[in-house]
């Protein structure tokens, strides 16, 4: 993942959540604002970037971006002086935005957004390198995102990843990922986010994709100090796939990541859990895992230094409030 790559564009990234936070930006009603984006030319624009491209800067009103069904090839950006863009696709099996670049986690997404308050529902975001259409065993397995997301207050509706290494960097903010799909093998879903995975499916395919590499990793969450409010919360989710990995590694010294209530097929490993570089560090490490079922979801032969916490504990952590406590799903567009 480039780690020493990219921590000036993760230092850049923060300063300007930073400040965007400070602005506590409310985004207005999105009457009348509606842009239609149709392949066949009946709508506004015939790309989703056009559509995106329209959008005057420091907009403070929600921007409706309609797009019909499709496979758009394409990398798609949202600029950080674009906030308040509600990208409304037909559903995850219909619209889909795909493309196969590779290598630099931070030139490879398909899809990037670094503004806050920004919306998605029922769009699929691929990076088809490494899997179908482009599979091919003698591509080297290296990353190539789905998707980047860097803005606070950014939420993801019926959508789907798809990737191989690093489907989903994860990177800053607060996020509300519902009814999503997540596929990969290796450090799939990444990233140092402030984030609630809720009633999602995630499916590993180190067993298909990676034969050579049969142990995948799901997470790599990033926290990097005892007082970094961030962490990777899945709850009421569904853990699968084809092969074996480990429940995630740490790429932060405080890595953090709570999974409650899920389903784990047997494709999670006994351990569960990796220190990654940082082995004699394991107690800064911050991995739970509470009221889960299914075969993989036993911890007797979990790690040590496995989180028990205590229901004070783990309500912080399941409550929407550990992502909105001011309640900004609530004033985004009615889903």
């Amino acid at each position: 993942m480039q780690c020493l790559q990219n921590i000036l564009a993760l230092t850049l990234n923060s300063l300007l959540l930073y400040f965007s936070l400070s602005k506590a930006l409310e985004c207005q009603s999105d009457q009348g604002n509606l842009i239609k984006v149709d392949q066949s030319g009946t709508g506004d624009f015939t790309t989703i970037q056009q559509a995106i491209d329209s959008i005057p800067p420091d907009n403070v009103k929600w921007m409706h971006i309609l797009i019909s069904p499709g496979i758009f090839r394409e990398k798609v950006t949202i600029p950080v002086n674009k906030p308040c863009i509600f990208l409304d696709g037909a559903g995850n099996q219909l619209t889909s935005i795909e493309w196969g670049d590779h290598k630099d986690t931070g030139e490879s997404a398909t899809f990037t957004s670094s503004p806050d308050n920004i919306v998605a529902k029922g769009i699929t975001f691929k990076n088809t390198y490494n899997i179908p259409p482009n599979y091919n065993l003698k591509n080297k397995i290296e990353p190539a995102l789905a998707a980047r997301i860097y803005g606070d207050k950014s939420a993801f509706y019926n959508c789907s990843f798809f990737g191989l290494q690093d489907t989903l960097w994860d990177a800053e903010g607060r996020h509300l990922f519902h009814n999503c799909y997540f596929e990969g093998s290796v450090d799939f879903i990444f990233g140092r986010g402030q984030s609630i995975y809720e009633k999602c499916q995630i499916y590993l395919t180190a067993g298909k994709y990676t034969p050579e590499h049969p142990n995948g990793f799901i997470t790599a969450q990033a926290r990097n100090s005892s007082d970094d409010p961030t962490g990777f919360v899945f709850k009421y989710c569904a853990f699968t796939g084809i092969g074996e990995a480990y429940l995630g590694r740490a790429y932060g010294a405080y890595s953090r990541v709570i999974i409650y209530h899920s389903e784990m097929s047997e494709s999670i490993l006994p351990l569960g859990w990796d220190a990654w570089t940082y082995h004699g560090h394991e107690g800064n490490l911050y991995y739970a895992e509470e009221q889960c079922s299914g075969r993989g979801a036993g911890t007797s032969k979990r790690v040590p230094w496995l989180k028990k916490l205590t229901a004070s504990q783990l309500s912080q952590f399941v409550s929407i409030s550990y992502i909105d406590k001011e309640g900004w799903i609530a004033k985004q567009p009615k889903m």
